[in-house]
């Protein structure tokens, strides 16, 4: 199958195109296997097409008061921020100040109509936030622990039965949307993965000869495919890996 929608399919392709089953493909079940999560853990590391941008949103328990973090799953690559943290009744409390402040930018927007100053008032505001409260520096997050540490009081600036909203990067799980096996870049880094392994088993037996006078050159094989290897990585930094994040100023 051409396009390949499961775990094993995929197997199948990177072997068909390296000749099986007209030649025999010498590697081993399991290091197909291993190369397969050699495969997706380098494609869900760098591929922009690997992750998503999602919004948790998370009701704070007892336990994670008394632990002082917050579990998240593992399919969560990093958090980039974490709202910030109030009373969930200030959206719809008239006097909070939240309020009245977006209570002036629909009287300003409908009587000066300016969108200009709109839009530079809420940058003084996000700078004032930034320089007040920080630009997120109390959130710290491992993905290895999968453990979301907020650096604030818990009990006080963080209390049981509040929520949060959490802006983080999950990766698109290949086993719930299929599709990634069918991925381009995820085929053609499997099939340099295995033709590597398949040169490094034969390299055990370079020289041997073979009935008919053939010579196993498993050196040759080895040496292809790392630089094939090398090569479809710099395409993935040149084409597919997105930038990384930066300040100005």
């Amino acid at each position: 199958m051409a396009n390949p929608s499961t775990r094993q399919e995929l197997i199948d392709y990177a072997l068909r195109r390296l000749g099986s089953p007209v030649i025999e493909i010498n590697v081993d079940p399991d290091q197909l296997e291993d190369r397969v999560d050699d495969a997706l853990q380098f494609y869900q590391e760098y591929h922009s097409d690997a992750t998503m941008r999602i919004y948790l949103k998370h009701q704070i328990t007892a336990d994670d008061v008394t632990n002082g973090y917050v579990s998240l799953n593992d399919n969560i690559l990093y958090v980039k921020r974490v709202f910030p943290i109030g009373d969930s009744q200030s959206s719809i409390n008239m006097f909070s100040v939240r309020y009245q402040m977006h209570l002036n930018d629909i009287y300003d927007l409908s009587y000066i109509g300016d969108l200009m100053y709109y839009e530079m008032v809420q940058s003084y505001v996000s700078l004032l936030d930034m320089k007040l409260n920080g630009n997120g520096e109390f959130v710290r997050f491992n993905r290895h622990m999968n453990q979301l540490h907020l650096d604030a009081d818990w009990g006080t600036d963080i209390q049981e039965d509040e929520y949060i909203i959490v802006e983080c990067m999950r990766i698109v799980d290949p086993s719930t949307y299929s599709d990634v096996y069918n991925d381009m870049f995820l085929k053609q880094y499997l099939t340099a993965l295995i033709k590597q392994q398949w040169g490094s088993n034969l390299i055990k037996f370079e020289g041997m000869q073979l009935p008919g006078g053939v010579t196993l050159n498993g050196r040759q094989l080895y040496d292809d495919a790392t630089e094939e290897i090398a090569q479809i990585r710099e395409q993935m930094q040149l084409n597919y890996e997105m930038p990384p994040d930066f300040y100005v100023g």
